[in-house]
């Protein structure tokens, strides 16, 4: 089962002052009380225990792209793309998983699949035992999806090139 989707902001690699990660959008599916408290819970502490979770998820994986960017030896002077009218390699983006362990930050223990495409970070938050092929394949395709949904809002892109880039290269 997936319990959450998140896109956020990634960082170049060796740019600490350039500000913190950023969640931009977090979807969550299904309910996690706070942990260890026997008192009632509020529905906004409830969201604000959510938002930190999310938040510490897309900061590890902020971590992680930047550790891989530097061992594939990114330059970190190296300015990250812009997003153009031309056809990101979603193949070729970092991209990785990694298991977070029972009450970090999640009660049960969770798989995370990430894939950076430019400076965002898409984010799936799995059950351990889900199949992780699929599970890329689709965080893929959502990302190809959105990323091309954007394309289409970009003021200095032609519709109708963007059009014609999108429908007639599948």
């Amino acid at each position: 089962m997936v319990h959450a989707f998140l896109i956020h902001t990634l960082r170049a690699p060796n740019l600490e002052d350039t500000g913190l990660c950023r969640v931009l959008y977090s979807c969550v599916f299904g309910a996690e009380k706070s942990p260890d408290d026997p008192r009632p819970h509020g529905a906004e502490r409830d969201r604000l225990f959510r938002k930190e979770q999310i938040l510490a998820v897309a900061r590890q994986v902020e971590s992680l792209c930047r550790l891989q960017q530097q061992a594939s030896g990114c330059s970190s002077t190296d300015p990250q793309p812009q997003f153009s009218a031309e056809s990101v390699s979603l193949h070729e983006a970092p991209h990785g998983a990694f298991h977070l362990a029972a009450g970090d930050p999640f009660q049960e223990p969770q798989t995370v699949l990430w894939l950076g495409v430019l400076s965002l970070g898409f984010t799936l938050v799995l059950d351990t035992h889900e199949n992780l092929l699929l599970a890329e394949r689709t965080l893929r395709l959502l990302a190809r999806l959105l990323l091309d949904h954007l394309r289409l809002l970009t003021p200095a892109v032609s519709t109708g090139a963007v059009y014609c880039q999108t429908h007639l290269s599948r």
